[in-house]
């Protein structure tokens, strides 16, 4: 018998999501790569304040996660896009609702922060 599969068994869903999309930019590529296939410029200039460093640690991360997949292409110069793969594009609806709830709780929660940090 696999032992790895009883242990797979034993991490909850949860963790294997944020596993994928944990850190501060991740799941700020996932929104950004939904609206469809970009440019490495492209996504640098849609992210306020990445680092083109830490960008391209968290594209190969999400690669080699499966979510996202990366094209060259053969002109050039050279040109990459990246973009969802089936699987990022099943975690992005996923993740909407979490963006939604943020979006309608905006002002609530700003405002929570505010009188917890007077």
């Amino acid at each position: 018998m696999d032992m790895s599969s009883d242990a797979d068994h034993d991490v909850c869903g949860m963790t294997v999501a944020i596993d994928v999309v944990g850190g501060k930019w991740k799941l700020h590529l996932m929104w950004v790569l939904g609206a469809g296939p970009q440019r490495f410029g492209q996504i640098r200039r849609l992210l306020d304040g990445v680092s083109e460093k830490v960008l391209a640690e968290n594209l190969r991360q999400l690669e080699s996660g499966g979510v996202v997949h990366r094209e060259v292409y053969a002109e050039v110069p050279p040109r990459v896009e990246y973009s969802l793969t089936p699987l990022g594009e099943e975690l992005a609806v996923a993740l909407r609702p979490l963006e939604e709830w943020g979006e309608r709780h905006r002002h609530e929660l700003a405002a929570n922060l505010l009188a917890s940090a007077g």
